[in-house]
């Protein structure tokens, strides 16, 4: 069997699943949260616990029976916890903001950039060069958090653009300068 895909998912106190064929559907105190399984994988609930079964050995539903797991667990995680992705940015005159619901940035640009986050996403901004994507979908929190990054990702001469929360970014020499004149 699979490591993952044969671990329980337990599900806390104040957190309902619903499983209706292929959809699963979690409810807890964040937010409700819903998703399509694969037809081929079959989730059981008994006593607080989810099982996700695979029908056959084959390396299809093997490789399923991981991934549907993870899935469910996901989802039971974020409506009790939620999930949050942090971000850096570095260089002069590099800030973030947020205007309402929507996020501006500065970022050296001649226009400063605005995100308007979906139902589900909200920004915060601790700092002008510290902000985090929240949300209860780990999917939603992690594209929005790439998409934040992309509108100017880290440079590796001086290391000036936006970086999620310790990521490491290797930096170049640069130019050696001149040594010893024409030739």
């Amino acid at each position: 069997m699979s490591r993952i895909g044969r671990l329980p998912i337990a599900v806390p106190q104040g957190v309902t699943v619903t499983v209706d064929g292929r959809s699963i559907t979690v409810v807890g105190p964040r937010g409700t949260l819903s998703r399509d399984l694969h037809p081929d994988m079959a989730v059981s609930q008994t006593d607080g616990t989810l099982h996700v079964e695979r029908p056959t050995e084959s390396k299809t539903h093997k490789e399923l029976h991981g991934l549907t797991r993870t899935l469910v667990s996901n989802m039971v995680e974020g409506v009790t916890t939620g999930y949050r992705k942090g971000l850096e940015i570095t260089g002069v005159g590099y800030r973030a903001t947020l205007s309402g619901r929507k996020l501006m940035l500065n970022l050296g640009y001649s226009h400063p950039i605005e995100i308007d986050p979906p139902s589900g996403i909200s920004f915060e901004v601790d700092n002008p060069t510290r902000l985090a994507v929240v949300g209860i979908d780990k999917e939603l929190v992690g594209q929005y958090a790439a998409k934040v990054r992309s509108m100017r990702k880290p440079e590796p001469y001086k290391g000036k653009g936006v970086r999620y929360a310790g990521e490491v970014v290797r930096r170049k020499a640069g130019k050696a300068g001149k040594i010893g004149g024409k030739k």
